[in-house]
């Protein structure tokens, strides 16, 4: 199969280039960023710019679109619109135009905002900032798209916060602090995270592949789900260190995370502490994905298995190669 990844010079895109390749698939990254592992498959394109996309989209049987804008301190606000939303628009227009009737999107949880405990794909839809707005619009622009032909198969994947080797997310931000010794615990850590491993979404991904035409959506998440001191304790247990967590009340995280806000303000600087980030942080972030229960899909590694490799490549034996930033 011709597939080409829109975004794939990152993170994800990199680990599945690679899954691809190795199962006999002709690839080609379509980024306005040079790929660092793959740059001879490599072709400038920019989600905004639909002549670009067009070049590269070219002979596709299926395109996966994993780009996006996601971070908390994009500047300006328009960049969110811009690629989340009318991107997805220029990738519609330009299968259309090709007859490309294959996409997978890959969307995200945050479409369900701060949404209850064991949200599934039926879950309501009420994000809480501009990445979980433009990603659900980006949504809705693919739907369209698939409306238009009933030959179009659409493909949307929800992942949560996924984690791996060479990321630099707030995973790794989490864990970097752990292993040095610089965690305070804010809140009871009782909240659960729900986190995907980099391998898994990429093996979800090419999973999809060759699903037949109609819409198929699914949140993606690794089980069992950790809760904040049974991450930590497991983190620890990796890393050799001691598990005795010292806990901040939660009133206090918040305020630090204000005045973190106001010094950002004030020097027009980002700084890794913030006021939403502490919000997330002590949230209960657990989702179900209820539609991968129907398939027969497995991931090839469990969560605390991706876990360790992660400690262990970044922490233990530190490696120094690619790294991308995500968050």
């Amino acid at each position: 199969m011709h597939i080409t990844i829109i975004g794939g010079s990152g993170f994800v895109g990199t680990r599945l280039t690679t899954r691809l390749i190795a199962a006999g698939h002709a690839v080609i990254i379509a980024d306005k960023n040079d790929s660092k592992k793959y740059p001879q498959l490599r072709l400038y394109a920019d989600v905004r710019e639909p002549e670009t996309l067009e070049k590269a989209l070219a002979g596709s049987d299926a395109v996966i679109n994993l780009a996006a804008e996601h971070r908390d301190d994009v500047t300006p606000k328009s960049l969110y619109d811009d690629v989340n939303v009318t991107g997805a628009e220029n990738v519609c227009n330009a299968c259309k135009k090709l007859g490309i009737k294959n996409i997978i999107f890959t969307s995200s949880v945050a479409v369900y905002g701060f949404a209850p405990v064991g949200t599934d794909e039926t879950g309501a839809i009420n994000y809480f900032n501009d990445y979980g707005r433009t990603k659900w619009l980006a949504e809705e622009k693919y739907r369209t798209w698939l409306a238009a032909e009933a030959k179009n198969s659409l493909t949307i994947i929800r992942p949560t916060v996924i984690f791996g080797e060479q990321n630099r997310g707030n995973v790794y931000n989490l864990l970097r602090q752990i292993a040095g010794g610089k965690f305070p615990m804010v809140g009871k850590g009782t909240n659960v995270k729900s986190m995907a491993y980099v391998e898994n979404v990429a093996a979800f991904i090419e999973y999809n592949l060759n699903n037949p035409p109609g819409e198929h959506l699914f949140n993606y998440i690794d089980k069992p789900d950790f809760d904040m001191n049974g991450l930590v304790t497991q983190v620890c247990r990796i890393l050799g260190k001691s598990d005795r967590l010292f806990h901040l009340p939660y009133w206090t995280g918040f305020i630090g995370g204000l005045c973190f806000d106001l010094m950002a303000k004030i020097f027009y600087k980002q700084f890794s502490i913030s006021s939403i980030r502490v919000k997330k942080f002590c949230t209960n972030t657990m989702f179900e994905a209820a539609n991968i229960n129907k398939i027969d899909f497995k991931p090839p590694v469990n969560l605390a298995e991706g876990l360790e490799r992660t400690i262990k490549y970044e922490f233990i034996d530190k490696i120094a190669d690619q790294v991308f930033y995500t968050e």
